[in-house]
């Protein structure tokens, strides 16, 4: 079990489907809490949060943890935290999702509020380039449940800031889908897409195919879990001749009760059916594995071999938003890695 854990370890990855917020570990959360909390949180009573059941406990385990992040250097400590792990990993490219609309919904739509916020994300992604040789891109994601005017705001913040920030490279809907689907975005997704950015899209985990048709009819070009795509096949091929990105995260579905098992989720279906899948930790701090992990669990749960490992991880480079020279690079490398 060392060696392929080491195998994995050198093995270069990029994670494509992360939340921010979804990194903070109990510790971090303790150091939080201390900053801001009348009362600060003890440790025990921090991991106390993360224990829930279902997606639902999911959502409000992860607005606790969240609304501890209250200004600029709470920001940066969680993502140099975050970027931290992820090179420890031997992932050497991330894109990861910020809650920019929790964010605005907390501080009363202050569209001022969240630039000094940037700021210390970046100065975090700078530090993480040039220490750790990670590259890392933001995506600003929108509150599904949300209204439709707190999406706009999102999205609209995102084209404006990226003309200054090019690791701005994308948009993306969380939040529960049993409560708004993707047909009401589609505006603003061609809005952005005219504004040069990409299009991510959280469908297809707490919902049936018909949510993933949909993220595509607006424009979606990477489907974040798409973990009922096996069940509509005419939806399979679709996605295999479009070559849409997939960005699954079993233990993350195995976790918010929506996928009994690792060994009975469509990881293995979707690739052996010629799919584009990449391998995610989604949340990592509240569903207890990291991305090396899932590489982990995929070739002890699944049968992954040491190639198909590569293939993977072969398709985070293929599905990320990397200029095509450095794709080429880190698909070289994984090549010749043993």
């Amino acid at each position: 079990m060392t060696e392929i854990r080491e195998f994995i370890r050198r093995l270069p990855k990029a994670e494509l489907h992360l939340h921010l917020e979804g990194t903070i570990l109990p510790a971090t959360l303790v150091e939080l809490s201390a900053r801001h909390d009348a009362r600060p949180l003890t440790l025990p009573e921090a991991e106390a949060l993360y224990r829930f059941s279902d997606f639902t406990g999911f959502i409000e385990a992860f607005r606790d943890v969240t609304r501890r992040l209250m200004g600029p250097k709470d920001y940066e400590l969680a993502a140099w935290r975050m970027m931290e792990r992820l090179a420890e990993q031997g992932v050497v490219h991330a894109e990861v999702y910020i809650s920019v609309g929790v964010i605005y919904m907390w501080r009363d739509h202050d569209a001022t509020c969240f630039e000094p916020i940037f700021e210390g994300l970046e100065r975090a992604r700078i530090r993480a380039e040039r220490e750790l040789g990670l590259s890392l891109y933001w995506i600003f994601d929108a509150v599904r449940h949300f209204t439709l005017a707190e999406a706009e705001r999102v999205f609209r913040k995102a084209a404006e800031m990226r003309v200054c920030y090019p690791s701005i490279i994308g948009i993306g809907l969380g939040g529960d889908e049993r409560r708004a689907g993707s047909e009401a975005f589609h505006a603003l997704y061609g809005e952005a897409a005219r504004a040069g950015l990409r299009l991510t899209n959280h469908a297809g985990e707490t919902t049936g195919p018909e949510a993933i048709w949909a993220a595509l009819a607006i424009g979606s070009e990477r489907i974040g879990h798409a973990l009922s795509a096996i069940q509509d096949a005419r939806l399979v091929d679709e996605l295999r001749q479009r070559r849409i990105p997939l960005e699954m995260n079993p233990t993350s579905n195995v976790r918010t009760g929506v996928c009994p098992s690792f060994a009975a989720h469509p990881l293995r279906r979707c690739f052996d059916l010629g799919l584009l899948v990449t391998l995610n930790s989604d949340d990592p701090a509240f569903f207890g594995s990291d991305l090396a992990n899932e590489y982990l669990l995929a070739h002890t749960e699944q049968d992954f071999s040491r190639e198909e490992l590569r293939r993977l991880a072969a398709h985070s480079f293929h599905s990320s938003f990397l200029p095509e020279p450095e794709k080429s690079k880190w698909l070289a490398r994984i090549e010749t890695s043993e």
